[in-house]
């Protein structure tokens, strides 16, 4: 069973993420690329709700994949193009992320290998 850190004596996060995630000897870890969001038909959503929405889809059959599922993630990097999409990534994050958090880093970057990517998600995941 993981652990997540989140010290009263640092400022609280942000959002809704653990400021760390202790995985326990013996537990496999799975790193999952990153994910864009595109549909196995090369389906690409015009905007972030959509987008986010394949990327956490993506993640989770290569998850289910490896046997493992959503609520094994204890860390996510995610990488936007705009802060306007910033609202719109947490909020359809959120729908797919369990609780405890993970840890979560989100960085905003100017732009991914083709122009209508919007968000780029890579995991960190762990299972006994």
């Amino acid at each position: 069973m993981t652990r997540t850190h989140t010290p009263n004596d640092i400022r609280a996060p942000f959002a809704r993420y653990s400021h760390a995630v202790e995985v326990p000897p013996g537990h496999r870890l799975l790193v999952v690329s990153g994910q864009l969001g595109i549909s196995p038909q090369d389906k690409v959503p015009a905007d972030i709700v959509g987008q986010t929405r394949q990327c956490f889809e993506n993640v989770k059959a290569i998850l289910h994949d490896a046997g493992m599922k959503l609520s094994d993630i204890v860390r996510i990097n995610a990488f936007v193009t705009d802060r306007r999409y910033l609202q719109g990534y947490m909020k359809t994050r959120d729908e797919f992320i369990a609780s405890p958090p993970p840890a979560s880093t989100l960085m905003i970057v100017s732009g991914f290998a083709r122009e209508e990517f919007l968000v780029e998600i890579e995991v960190l995941a762990s299972a006994d």
